[in-house]
């Protein structure tokens, strides 16, 4: 019981680490694909690293069998950070980041086809009352004059959590493969992916001219929101139920919309929070498996 109270602890401060990187986003005076760049090569030694050090048994037959798939999620997973990065560009944390855990929605959406798993009518109500939480948290209703960026911020989160769910769909898809060699291998594949595109794309050189205050918030995101919080999840998920991980994922987005009001002054109208409270209320009770009492 103490081991799994403190693997509970170690996801709660991963989730919170997540919740704060569009406030980091915010500081960092660089493209989005650099900055996913960045991540993944940060991300990517910090595990290594810490394999290494724990010296846990790492499966490179595991990895091979899965090869394709862990190419391929890690591929979309770059592309994902760069969608995410540019959502918080264009509207608010708040947003971008509600935007984003439409994930499971999509993942549901699409599971009758992909993981041939039945929608129920729960399943079915939860979608619906998301999709129109999401309406009114983009600001379409009630809108006064019709703003092109805030709607762009929405259809950048959407595709990042589009690209996300995809993600997970690969990984239902996968072989058994340890979280570490999955995660691992992902996050080189998504930094292998974005180093071509950043070399063509963007100006590399703009990372000489940060000041200390960019250095260090672009150096957490690698080593604290990728490093560190990933080694928290995955190290401790195996000691908690998986619809408590799925249920403690949702502190990010809480999070996510404290500090966006907080720290960065992004206020919410009544229809956004109301669009809020049915895009998380929905997709947390889609997790949530209720048993018939018995007599």
């Amino acid at each position: 019981m103490k081991s799994e109270n403190k693997s509970k602890i170690l996801i709660i401060i991963a989730m919170t680490i997540w919740g704060t990187i569009g406030i980091f986003r915010r500081y960092i005076p660089l493209s989005s694909g650099i900055i996913a760049l960045v991540r993944g090569v940060i991300g990517s030694v910090f595990l290594i690293l810490a394999v290494t050090i724990s010296k846990k048994k790492f499966s490179f037959k595991d990895i091979k069998t899965n090869l394709f798939m862990l190419c391929l999620s890690g591929a979309l997973m770059g592309a994902n950070w760069i969608l995410l990065f540019e959502a918080y560009e264009y509207t608010s944390v708040a947003t971008a980041t509600l935007c984003y855990y439409m994930e499971p929605i999509f993942v549901m959406l699409v599971s009758p086809l992909f993981l041939k798993e039945k929608l129920s009518l729960k399943k079915v109500i939860c979608i619906l009352v998301s999709l129109g939480g999401m309406v009114l948290v983009s600001g379409v209703v009630g809108m006064e004059e019709f703003k092109l960026s805030e709607i762009k911020g929405v259809l950048l989160g959407l595709g990042a959590a589009a690209l996300y769910a995809s993600v997970v769909i690969l990984n239902k898809k996968m072989k058994p493969i340890g979280a570490y060699e999955k995660t691992t291998t992902q996050l080189l594949s998504a930094t292998i992916v974005i180093l071509p595109y950043v070399l063509i794309v963007e100006n590399i050189g703009t990372i000489t001219r940060l000041k200390p205050i960019a250095i260090i918030m672009l150096a957490l995101v690698g080593v604290l929101h990728t490093g560190i919080a990933y080694v928290l999840y995955f190290g401790s998920m195996s000691n908690v139920k998986a619809q408590t991980v799925a249920l403690f994922s949702y502190i990010d987005p809480i999070v996510a919309i404290i500090l966006s009001a907080v720290v960065l002054k992004e206020s919410m109208g009544v229809l956004e929070i109301i669009g809020a409270v049915s895009v998380l209320g929905a997709t947390i009770i889609s997790e949530i498996e209720f048993k018939a009492k018995k007599a």
